[in-house]
């Protein structure tokens, strides 16, 4: 059954992946860093969503979607649009390449995930493993 992105479903199902890919846990033992993944308004979305997700050395501790302002302002703000978001989870759009080009905006040390392609990738491969539905795809 395809989970609708963005939603929390989709995102607790995510934490789950995340914590069970070995390829992840792996690539980003070292990695330690939370994350809004802002989807902005446009076609299926009528106000910005923030999902939350704490990495911590390979592990996903904790994720959910935020609801208003968190007590404490996460280390990095990734910002995009569905269709954006969409393309990078069907493997159509390089997450790096999406990065340097502006379609996902990042908010915090840019140095830092360049210097961690692999465990950026792992993610995305984490989030490509979760059959997905989005809010602008017409319903059959």
């Amino acid at each position: 059954m395809a989970l609708t992105f963005p939603s929390p479903e989709w995102t607790a199902q995510l934490k789950t992946v995340v914590n069970n890919d070995q390829a992840y846990a792996q690539s980003a033992k070292t990695w330690e860093g939370d994350f809004y993944f802002i989807i902005e308004p446009g076609p299926g979305i009528k106000q910005p969503v923030k999902m939350y997700l704490d990495l911590w050395h390979g592990k996903c501790r904790e994720a959910h979607i935020a609801a208003g302002v968190e007590d404490k302002p996460p280390e990095f703000t990734i910002s995009g649009t569905l269709d954006t978001y969409r393309r990078v989870f069907e493997k159509k759009l390089d997450p790096i390449q999406a990065l340097m080009t502006r379609k996902l905006k990042v908010q915090g040390n840019m140095m830092k995930i360049v210097r961690s392609v692999k465990p950026t990738l792992d993610l995305v491969n984490c989030c490509s493993m979760i059959p997905t539905s989005y809010p602008d795809q017409v319903q059959a």
